[in-house]
């Protein structure tokens, strides 16, 4: 392709030259037609000057084509040799005027042939090294009669003019080679720099669009983050007076911890759609596909939407299917819900279907719905982070603006086309086409045991942050566990100590906060405190951290990860999950 363009370029620069041959044409048969017209006979010059105009106009007329017309990389060699043949019969043409010119007893129309045929001779080589088969074939036909009429004319200047002569072609030969290499070197740096620029630009309308996004997305994000922050603080308030007051009634209590929980509800479900945003940019998802059976994943999605259906006044139409399908389940059920509740948030009246349509070997689940339709010129950008086109007051009651991105970056990572249908008034189409798989046998060994629910265990932890250290800690203890808790590794480290010399201090856990002081991760301290032991032990990292680095540096130590906000059952389920050994 590169080499392409270098040479549609240097046949491009060989006909911007044509114009300048073109006027040295006219200026200087109108010279030779002042200086011949006594030796030569007028019907011939006459003759040769209409003959040289007529070779002008056509090579005008041609050049003026060639800029006209788009060029391809077929087509331009086809111009090249075009080209080439005109600079072949003008030189033809300048050369009959050498056999002609060529009279040794006319000193001063002698020496005018000799200056012009050098000057032409010479002024070949900028004008054309472009494409040296025009320029070797125009200086040979220019010099070849003059060369036969030396060699057949007796004349005492004729064997030292024919050596001029070979001696003129091979000079222009050898400054032919270095101009068309340094043509080509100039024309390519050109279109590297063009090209570079070109990268650069678009480098720039990325990183600017990136930043817009940037802008975009923290000062959404900012807003929702606000907002149940912004509810706790005033329920907490409003709890505060009331102790002042006196006992707060149960009622006041329940009403209180019902609006507290909605609130840590809506922020958590916020915090968990940006690390999921984060986990897919930084790359830690992995895919695990495996058969699955599109019957059973539409229940599940019928049994999860019926009641919303029912309270909203839509009809929920799903049309079962028979089809397997080869692809992450947990994956595929997120898109799918994704879409359903987006269906279902901007769909007033009418109904929403979830069907599946086969197409070959492949098949395109669809989630149509009567909504109010998304306009052609919205449609990309309903994808991106914290878009919500009918929700410019940012309700929460109208979900984050992160569904679709969700959906988006995980249908990419699971390479399932995504499609959008979409006609303003009348409704939306959601698709995604997953690869079909074949029925195979369950490996799958029913009744295997749960892990234990009343396991309790020798846990070391470090939380630098003093409310969460206090209430982990009385957590941990409520449920058992025997607790080294401290809010660096030099605390724990001591306390554990103590314990061990009081008697056996068994750890079979390390729960240690990502970010602690002074710049110590919760993974130095997970490998400080297992070589204090004396071998690898279980850990859990708990983080609000959602940076994709981040993210990905925890997750290739394969230790387990808890993001914050996390609830009392979510510890409890992960110190159970990690002390039996189940992957994280």
């Amino acid at each position: 392709m590169h080499e392409d363009k270098i040479r549609q370029a240097l046949i491009e620069l060989l006909y911007r030259n044509s114009y300048g041959v073109v006027i040295s044409n006219i200026v200087i048969s109108l010279a030779a037609v002042s200086v011949l017209r006594h030796a030569v006979s007028a019907s011939w010059l006459a003759g040769w000057v209409g003959a040289l105009y007529l070779l002008i106009v056509i090579r005008v007329l041609a050049s003026r084509r060639f800029f006209s017309r788009p060029r391809d990389a077929r087509s331009i060699m086809r111009w090249a040799w075009l080209a080439a043949a005109f600079t072949w019969a003008s030189g033809l043409m300048w050369g009959t005027l050498g056999w002609v010119g060529f009279l040794p007893d006319e000193p001063i129309v002698l020496s005018f042939t000799v200056i012009v045929l050098t000057g032409l001779v010479c002024g070949t080589v900028p004008s054309l090294s472009a494409f040296p088969p025009a320029l070797i074939g125009s200086i040979l036909v220019t010099v070849l009669p003059i060369a036969a009429r030396c060699i057949l004319t007796d004349s005492d200047i004729s064997g030292a003019f024919l050596f001029l002569l070979a001696s003129l072609v091979a000079i222009n030969f050898y400054y032919c080679r270095i101009t068309y290499r340094m043509l080509r070197e100039t024309v390519s740096l050109r279109l590297e720099n063009e090209s570079l620029v070109g990268h650069l630009q678009e480098e720039r309308d990325r990183a600017q669009a990136a930043d817009r996004a940037k802008t975009r997305f923290l000062a959404a994000a900012s807003h929702d983050l606000r907002q149940p922050i912004h509810a706790l603080s005033l329920l907490v308030s409003t709890l505060a007076i009331l102790g002042q007051r006196g006992n707060v009634s149960s009622g006041d209590a329940r009403d209180l911890a019902t609006r507290a929980k909605s609130a840590v509800g809506n922020l958590s479900g916020l915090l968990n759609a940006l690390l999921d945003i984060s986990r897919l940019d930084a790359g830690i998802v992995t895919v695990a596909n495996e058969t699955v059976a599109l019957r059973d994943l539409f229940r599940d999605l019928r049994d999860e939407f019926a009641a919303e259906a029912h309270q909203r006044g839509l009809e929920l139409r799903i049309v079962d299917s028979d089809l397997l399908l080869d692809s992450d389940p947990m994956m595929l059920r997120r898109i799918l819900n994704n879409l359903l509740s987006n269906a279902f948030r901007y769909t007033k009246a009418g109904s929403i279907l979830l069907g599946c349509r086969r197409r070959g070997n492949t098949a395109e689940i669809q989630v149509l719905d009567t909504g109010s339709g998304i306009p052609a010129d919205q449609q990309a950008m309903i994808f991106e982070e914290f878009v919500q086109l009918q929700n410019p007051a940012r309700d929460r009651a109208q979900g984050l603006g992160l569904g679709l991105a969700i959906v988006r970056r995980t249908a990419e990572l699971l390479q399932h086309p995504l499609r959008l249908i979409s006609v303003p008034g009348r409704g939306s189409m959601f698709s995604i086409t997953v690869p079909r798989a074949h029925p195979v046998t369950s490996t799958l060994q029913p009744g295997q045991p749960s892990p234990a629910a009343d396991i309790t265990a020798g846990i070391m932890l470090v939380e630098d942050e003093k409310d969460v250290f206090d209430a982990m800690v009385r957590l941990l203890t409520l449920e058992g566990h025997r607790i080294y808790a401290g809010r660096s590794v030099g605390e724990v480290l001591k306390i554990h100590t103590e314990a061990l010399m009081a008697g056996d201090a068994p750890v079979d856990l390390i729960v240690a906060d990502y970010r602690l002081e002074h710049g110590t991760t919760g993974l130095d301290a997970i490998q400080a405190l297992s070589a204090h032991i004396g071998r690898r032990v279980p850990a859990i990292i708990v983080t609000g951290d959602t940076s994709p680095s981040r993210l990905k540096e925890v997750s290739a130590s394969s230790v387990r990860i808890l993001h914050k906000p996390i609830t009392g059952e979510e510890l409890r389920e992960a110190i159970h999950a990690t002390l039996n050994g189940i992957e994280p």
